[in-house]
Protein backbone atom coordinates (compact mmCIF):
# COMPACT_ATOMS: atom_id res chain seq x y z
CA UNK A 1 0.00 0.00 0.00
CA UNK A 2 1.54 3.59 -0.71
CA UNK A 3 2.52 5.43 2.24
CA UNK A 4 1.63 8.95 1.03
CA UNK A 5 -0.43 11.05 3.41
CA UNK A 6 -3.45 12.66 1.68
CA UNK A 7 -4.16 16.17 3.07
CA UNK A 8 -6.86 16.60 5.42
CA UNK A 9 -9.07 17.91 2.51
CA UNK A 10 -8.69 14.78 0.49
CA UNK A 11 -9.87 12.53 3.84
CA UNK A 12 -12.89 14.47 4.38
CA UNK A 13 -13.60 14.06 0.58
CA UNK A 14 -12.99 10.11 0.28
CA UNK A 15 -15.09 9.50 3.70
CA UNK A 16 -17.83 12.10 2.14
CA UNK A 17 -17.79 10.19 -0.97
CA UNK A 18 -18.79 6.59 0.77
CA UNK A 19 -21.18 8.90 3.24
CA UNK A 20 -22.84 9.84 -0.63
CA UNK A 21 -22.82 6.11 -1.78
CA UNK A 22 -24.91 5.37 1.76
CA UNK A 23 -27.51 8.22 1.00
CA UNK A 24 -27.60 7.33 -2.72
CA UNK A 25 -28.83 3.33 -1.82
CA UNK A 26 -31.22 4.77 0.52
CA UNK A 27 -32.71 7.06 -1.74
CA UNK A 28 -32.89 4.28 -3.78
CA UNK A 29 -34.75 2.03 -1.74
CA UNK A 30 -37.38 4.75 -1.27
CA UNK A 31 -37.92 5.59 -4.97
CA UNK A 32 -38.05 2.34 -6.08
CA UNK A 33 -40.40 0.57 -3.21
CA UNK A 34 -37.36 -1.96 -2.70
CA UNK A 35 -36.46 -3.48 0.54
CA UNK A 36 -33.01 -3.51 1.05
CA UNK A 37 -33.41 -5.26 4.63
CA UNK A 38 -32.26 -9.01 3.18
CA UNK A 39 -28.91 -7.60 2.39
CA UNK A 40 -27.94 -7.18 6.38
CA UNK A 41 -26.33 -10.27 8.11
CA UNK A 42 -28.55 -13.26 9.39
CA UNK A 43 -26.95 -15.22 11.67
CA UNK A 44 -25.56 -18.92 11.34
CA UNK A 45 -27.68 -19.19 7.56
CA UNK A 46 -26.60 -19.47 4.00
CA UNK A 47 -28.47 -16.96 2.45
CA UNK A 48 -27.61 -13.95 5.62
CA UNK A 49 -23.71 -14.05 4.57
CA UNK A 50 -24.07 -11.86 1.97
CA UNK A 51 -24.86 -9.67 4.66
CA UNK A 52 -21.42 -9.76 5.68
CA UNK A 53 -19.99 -7.86 2.35
CA UNK A 54 -23.68 -5.99 2.03
CA UNK A 55 -24.58 -5.12 5.51
CA UNK A 56 -23.09 -1.90 6.03
CA UNK A 57 -24.62 -0.20 3.53
CA UNK A 58 -28.28 -0.67 4.65
CA UNK A 59 -29.85 1.41 6.94
CA UNK A 60 -33.60 0.90 8.47
CA UNK A 61 -34.68 4.77 8.20
CA UNK A 62 -32.98 7.98 7.10
CA UNK A 63 -32.52 8.85 11.13
CA UNK A 64 -30.27 5.44 11.00
CA UNK A 65 -28.45 6.97 8.34
CA UNK A 66 -28.02 10.08 9.96
CA UNK A 67 -26.88 8.93 13.03
CA UNK A 68 -23.79 6.95 11.47
CA UNK A 69 -23.19 9.78 8.60
CA UNK A 70 -21.32 12.11 11.22
CA UNK A 71 -18.91 9.21 12.85
CA UNK A 72 -18.36 8.00 9.35
CA UNK A 73 -17.14 11.61 8.16
CA UNK A 74 -14.98 12.09 11.17
CA UNK A 75 -13.66 8.56 12.11
CA UNK A 76 -12.93 7.62 8.72
CA UNK A 77 -11.13 10.93 7.67
CA UNK A 78 -8.96 9.96 10.83
CA UNK A 79 -7.83 6.96 9.87
CA UNK A 80 -7.69 7.83 6.87
CA UNK A 81 -4.81 10.78 6.98
CA UNK A 82 -3.49 9.60 9.70
CA UNK A 83 -2.76 5.89 8.77
CA UNK A 84 -1.72 6.00 5.31
CA UNK A 85 -0.40 2.33 5.00
CA UNK A 86 -2.33 0.68 6.70
CA UNK A 87 -5.97 3.04 6.34
CA UNK A 88 -7.44 0.28 3.42
CA UNK A 89 -6.19 -2.80 4.99
CA UNK A 90 -7.55 -1.97 8.31
CA UNK A 91 -11.01 -1.31 7.14
CA UNK A 92 -11.66 -4.06 5.37
CA UNK A 93 -10.64 -6.25 8.09
CA UNK A 94 -13.32 -4.03 10.52
CA UNK A 95 -15.68 -4.26 7.72
CA UNK A 96 -15.50 -8.38 6.97
CA UNK A 97 -14.75 -9.12 10.88
CA UNK A 98 -17.57 -7.60 12.48
CA UNK A 99 -20.12 -8.92 9.90
CA UNK A 100 -18.61 -12.56 10.23
CA UNK A 101 -18.82 -11.88 14.04
CA UNK A 102 -22.38 -11.25 13.87
CA UNK A 103 -22.74 -13.85 11.71
CA UNK A 104 -21.42 -16.40 13.86
CA UNK A 105 -22.63 -15.36 17.48
CA UNK A 106 -25.37 -12.41 16.98
CA UNK A 107 -29.22 -13.28 17.86
CA UNK A 108 -30.97 -14.88 15.41
CA UNK A 109 -32.27 -11.10 13.74
CA UNK A 110 -31.11 -8.91 10.47
CA UNK A 111 -28.38 -6.92 11.15
CA UNK A 112 -27.39 -4.02 9.73
CA UNK A 113 -26.22 -0.68 9.17
CA UNK A 114 -22.63 0.91 9.42
CA UNK A 115 -22.38 1.24 13.30
CA UNK A 116 -20.09 -1.48 13.05
CA UNK A 117 -17.43 0.49 11.03
CA UNK A 118 -18.30 3.35 13.31
CA UNK A 119 -17.19 1.19 16.20
CA UNK A 120 -14.67 -0.42 14.76
CA UNK A 121 -12.90 2.78 13.62
CA UNK A 122 -13.23 4.06 16.78
CA UNK A 123 -11.22 1.04 18.45
CA UNK A 124 -8.69 1.31 15.96
CA UNK A 125 -7.79 5.00 16.80
CA UNK A 126 -7.60 4.21 20.13
CA UNK A 127 -5.31 1.22 19.98
CA UNK A 128 -3.33 2.81 17.71
CA UNK A 129 -2.82 5.93 20.28
CA UNK A 130 -2.27 3.18 23.02
CA UNK A 131 0.53 1.36 21.60
CA UNK A 132 2.48 4.08 19.19
CA UNK A 133 2.37 6.77 21.53
CA UNK A 134 3.42 9.32 19.39
CA UNK A 135 1.95 12.84 18.94
CA UNK A 136 -0.17 12.40 15.77
CA UNK A 137 -1.81 9.28 17.18
CA UNK A 138 -2.40 10.61 20.28
CA UNK A 139 -4.22 13.38 18.72
CA UNK A 140 -6.14 11.82 16.94
CA UNK A 141 -6.83 9.18 20.20
CA UNK A 142 -8.11 12.37 21.52
CA UNK A 143 -10.54 13.60 18.93
CA UNK A 144 -11.55 10.12 18.45
CA UNK A 145 -12.23 10.18 22.41
CA UNK A 146 -13.50 13.68 22.99
CA UNK A 147 -16.33 13.37 20.26
CA UNK A 148 -17.35 9.52 20.68
CA UNK A 149 -16.39 8.23 24.41
CA UNK A 150 -20.11 6.79 24.25
CA UNK A 151 -18.71 3.94 21.91
CA UNK A 152 -17.31 2.64 24.93
CA UNK A 153 -20.50 1.55 26.37
CA UNK A 154 -22.50 0.65 22.80
CA UNK A 155 -20.37 -2.21 22.32
CA UNK A 156 -22.63 -4.20 25.33
CA UNK A 157 -26.33 -5.08 25.40
CA UNK A 158 -28.66 -1.87 25.29
CA UNK A 159 -31.95 -1.04 23.30
CA UNK A 160 -33.63 -4.41 22.01
CA UNK A 161 -33.98 -2.63 18.46
CA UNK A 162 -30.49 -2.33 18.15
CA UNK A 163 -27.44 -4.28 17.27
CA UNK A 164 -24.98 -4.53 20.03
CA UNK A 165 -23.04 -7.10 18.54
CA UNK A 166 -22.63 -5.19 15.36
CA UNK A 167 -20.77 -2.83 17.49
CA UNK A 168 -19.00 -5.20 19.82
CA UNK A 169 -17.67 -7.36 16.14
CA UNK A 170 -16.59 -3.93 14.82
CA UNK A 171 -14.93 -2.77 18.40
CA UNK A 172 -12.94 -5.87 18.26
CA UNK A 173 -12.11 -5.64 14.46
CA UNK A 174 -10.55 -2.78 15.16
CA UNK A 175 -8.52 -3.58 17.95
CA UNK A 176 -7.21 -6.44 16.27
CA UNK A 177 -6.71 -4.25 12.98
CA UNK A 178 -4.28 -1.72 14.89
CA UNK A 179 -2.66 -4.51 16.52
CA UNK A 180 -1.85 -6.06 13.53
CA UNK A 181 -0.62 -2.86 11.49
CA UNK A 182 0.72 -1.39 14.39
CA UNK A 183 4.16 -1.36 12.52
CA UNK A 184 2.69 -0.08 9.37
CA UNK A 185 2.81 3.36 9.33
CA UNK A 186 6.17 5.02 9.98
CA UNK A 187 5.77 7.19 12.91
CA UNK A 188 5.95 11.20 12.27
CA UNK A 189 10.00 12.48 12.84
CA UNK A 190 9.81 14.15 16.08
CA UNK A 191 10.81 17.62 16.04
CA UNK A 192 14.34 19.08 17.10
CA UNK A 193 14.54 22.25 18.89
CA UNK A 194 17.99 24.08 18.47
CA UNK A 195 19.48 23.04 21.76
CA UNK A 196 18.52 19.29 21.18
CA UNK A 197 20.99 19.69 17.81
CA UNK A 198 24.09 21.25 19.81
CA UNK A 199 27.06 18.37 20.28
CA UNK A 200 30.15 19.10 22.30
CA UNK A 201 31.05 21.96 20.21
CA UNK A 202 31.55 25.17 20.77
CA UNK A 203 28.84 27.97 21.72
CA UNK A 204 28.79 29.64 18.70
CA UNK A 205 28.42 33.16 21.34
CA UNK A 206 30.19 31.94 24.11
CA UNK A 207 33.22 30.16 22.62
CA UNK A 208 36.37 29.92 24.74
CA UNK A 209 35.28 32.68 26.74
CA UNK A 210 34.66 30.70 29.66
CA UNK A 211 38.30 29.46 29.79
CA UNK A 212 39.32 32.94 29.33
CA UNK A 213 37.30 33.81 32.25
CA UNK A 214 39.08 31.00 34.26
CA UNK A 215 42.25 31.71 33.78
CA UNK A 216 41.97 35.69 34.52
CA UNK A 217 40.21 33.90 37.63
CA UNK A 218 42.97 32.16 38.48
CA UNK A 219 46.29 34.80 38.27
Amino acid sequence: MSDKKPSIRNSLRIACAFIACLWVIKLGEVLFNRDLFLLGVFPRTNDGLIGILTGPLIHGSWQHLMGNSLPLLLLGSAVIYGYPRSRWWSLALIWLLSGLGVWLMARQNLHFGASGLTHGMFFFLLTGGLIRRDRQSIALLMIAFFMYSGMLFTIFPGEPGISFEYHLFGALAGVASALLFRNSDRKPAKKKYAWQLQTDEEDPVIGDQWRLDSVEKTD
